[in-house]
């Protein structure tokens, strides 16, 4: 099979990457390459708080790595992937060899801070302070007094 290029996030238990990064980090690194693939970067993407919890954890460790691998490996990747202690999810996208390079030289820059997520509930304000949709952007009737 051919050997194609792929960009995995995974969202680490926060509590266990901070008292043990390197090794959290390097067992995913050392499961690429038991496979016979290729780690081209990985790197901390952020740490945020997550929608909903999973294995109880309300914090995630977002951990971005591009790698190269044989495509009839990845099934067995996932699979290792699934069962390694730390690692609350991950998803492996197949990523265009047209591309593959720039996306690699973007991983490397100087830490980057990804773009804020917007809340739950904020939402841009127009010009009367009206939220969003539904007043049609009217200011506020005022109530007229009588003969007047």
């Amino acid at each position: 099979m051919a050997e194609n290029s792929y960009e995995a996030m995974f969202i680490l238990d926060s509590n266990r990457y901070a008292r043990e990064a390197a090794d959290m980090t390097g067992k995913i690194a050392k499961q690429i390459e038991k496979l016979g693939g290729g780690v081209l970067v990985n790197r901390l993407w952020d740490e945020r708080r997550m929608a909903y919890p999973i294995g109880g954890q309300r914090k995630g460790t977002y951990w971005l790595v591009y790698f190269k691998v044989d495509s009839s490996k990845l099934a067995e990747l996932n699979e290792q992937l699934q069962r390694q202690e730390g690692v609350l999810r991950h998803l492996v996208l197949k990523v265009d060899a047209r591309i593959i390079d720039t996306l690699v030289a973007h991983a490397s820059s100087p830490e980057q801070k990804p773009a804020p997520i917007a809340q739950p509930g904020a939402r841009d304000r127009d010009d009367y302070g009206q939220g969003g949709g539904g007043g049609g952007g009217r200011p506020p009737r005022h109530r007229q007094e009588a003969g007047v």
